[in-house]
């Protein structure tokens, strides 16, 4: 069976302003003024800490974050913020049944951790289009070892040399590589031109193309 595995942050969701927004408060609990703004989504793709960095770094300070204290602030200040903000971009719903009625298994395979992650697909509305969700958490590494991307394809009962990662950044990229499957990158976010220098397998501008494009692969 082929499948089709999709990072979830800046590839289905604008997350970004959620993100921001509870880098933010998580920031301001430890007594650093708030300094993210919107200008700041490619951060919030690379996930919490690298926005608890960017703010320590904004606040003048010499010490890093740490993730065992810092993290769990951010991910608690998260879940009150999960989906204030967020959208799916355009056309994705009807991409994912689209793949369906290909023949294709869809999953997610994201860095963020599982739970805020299932929460927030069931409260967007598409839970139930994906057949398998492998979260940061879910094992004990996470993208861009390719071990995730195995265990979602693995998950849905598919040929694990028969699928390819749809993803946004050169993490998604680098993750696709070692797993020896090709890698789909949207252009519409943050990192487009960062897309483009890598030249992954295809891009898409939309997901009116992904059917066309995955279909192209021959997987």
């Amino acid at each position: 069976m082929r499948s089709v595995i999709f990072d979830l942050d800046g590839t289905l969701a604008d997350t970004s302003l959620d993100m921001i927004n509870a880098g933010n408060a998580a920031l301001e609990g430890i007594g650093i003024a708030g300094s993210l703004g919107p200008d700041d989504a490619g951060t919030a793709f690379g996930g919490g800490m690298a926005l608890m960095n960017l703010g320590f770094q904004r606040a003048g300070r010499k010490d890093v974050p740490v993730k065992s204290i810092h993290y769990p602030l951010f991910i608690k200040a998260y879940w009150g913020a999960l989906s204030s903000h967020t959208v799916l971009y355009p056309g994705v719903a009807d991409a994912i049944e689209g793949l369906r009625s290909a023949g294709y298994a869809v999953g997610i395979c994201t860095n963020k951790p599982a739970a805020p992650a299932d929460e927030l697909l069931r409260r967007l509305g598409v839970r139930d289009l994906f057949g398998s969700l492998v979260g940061a958490d879910t094992l004990p590494v996470k993208k861009p070892d390719p071990a995730p991307l195995f265990e979602a394809i693995r998950r849905l009962g598919a040929d694990l040399s028969r699928g390819c990662l749809v993803g946004d950044t050169i993490t998604d990229f680098k993750t696709a590589r070692a797993a020896g499957v090709p890698s789909v990158l949207v252009t519409f976010g943050p990192g487009a031109k960062i897309v483009a220098d890598l030249a992954p397998d295809a891009t898409i501008s939309s997901y009116v193309e992904l059917t066309q494009v995955i279909d192209r692969l021959n997987l």
